[in-house]
């Protein structure tokens, strides 16, 4: 016997979500309701007054930067989850978050001692240690050198535990140090193939005229000799001329700061050409956007694993290294 067919009953409607939208410099957020990830980012375009020529927005959220695309996850997702909308051509990044990277975005208190710095550093760490990733070299050697019976009790937690912090700290140094080891071997190389491809052109054509004329540098300064202004720091200038590879030992902050400066007005704070200033500029976005990544990356396994706030301090590998 065949089963009786079931009536036809009206689809119910979409149920609405609640949402909170703002943009990604901005401190004002706004309450929204939808049913789909395309009527959340109309509305958002509506209360956050987004051009339509900035349009089409992407949502990503405020807690760590996930990208929000599948309708599927969306409609996973709580209520008053936190959004943030980048208009076209904007990129998220640690300074637009509601997550331990915000202290990015504050201003850096002034410090009376080196007692003092390490403290504040500790309390980042404590907050969300994948602030790790973002700190600057000097910063991560303080941290090392604290005393770890001091730096446990700021932390509030046991020896053994700011153990495996403060190697995994060195650990960090060491990456960026020989990260900075190979990219000098390898300049040095490319360096000694443009020497030896000049010998042996002055061998081909002996008889070769000298040049009359010398390349004009572009220096970045004007025609009257006075100099580009810059809103770099002293100590930001000096770790950019002098140190090797200078984008691995500044802190993402001084990243952003440096890939905001105006081209010409850098090359001219710096000596440098136009074009240097601009491999410079390019470094640094490289090292900001793969630093921001791995924080992205970590939060997302933060928020997929049992409803932890922060990273299991266990879950970090000590290093073998010695300090």
């Amino acid at each position: 016997r065949l089963p009786c067919p079931q009536p036809h009953r009206p689809a119910m409607a979409a149920r609405l979500k609640r949402c909170v939208v703002r943009r990604r410099d901005g401190p004002e957020q706004h309450g929204v309701a939808a049913s789909c990830l395309r009527e959340l980012r109309d509305k958002a375009c509506g209360v956050l007054a987004i051009d339509k020529a900035r349009e089409p927005i992407t949502l990503v959220l405020a807690e760590d930067g996930t990208i929000v695309d599948d309708e599927d996850y969306f409609l996973c997702l709580p209520a008053n989850t936190k959004f943030v909308a980048l208009a076209k051509d904007e990129k998220w990044s640690g300074k637009s978050l509601d997550s331990g990277t915000s202290w990015l975005s504050e201003a850096v208190d002034e410090v009376d001692s080196a007692a003092e710095k390490w403290k504040q550093l500790a309390r980042q760490l404590k907050g969300d240690l994948s602030n790790i990733i973002l700190m600057s070299e000097e910063d991560l050697q303080v941290l090392v050198d604290v005393p770890r019976s001091d730096l446990a009790q700021e932390l509030a937690q046991s020896e053994s535990k700011t153990r495996v912090l403060q190697d995994t700290l060195q650990q960090v140094l060491d990456r960026r140090e020989e990260e900075r080891q190979s990219r000098q071997l390898l300049e040095l190389y490319l360096e000694a193939l443009k020497t030896e491809d000049g010998v042996l052109s002055k061998v081909a054509e002996p008889q070769a005229a000298p040049r009359k004329e010398m390349d004009v540098v572009d220096t970045g300064t004007s025609s009257t000799g006075t100099p580009a202004q810059t809103a770099l720091s002293d100590q930001i200038l000096a770790a950019l001329r002098d140190k090797p590879a200078p984008e691995l030992c500044l802190d993402s902050q001084d990243l952003e700061l440096v890939l905001k400066e105006d081209r010409a007005a850098l090359a001219s704070a710096l000596g440098w050409d136009k074009q240097k200033a601009g491999a410079l500029q390019a470094a640094c976005d490289q090292e900001l956007s793969k630093r921001l990544q791995q924080v992205q990356t970590l939060h997302s396994l933060r928020s997929t694993s049992k409803g932890k706030k922060t990273l299991p301090w266990g879950d970090w590998p000590s290093s073998k290294r010695k300090k």
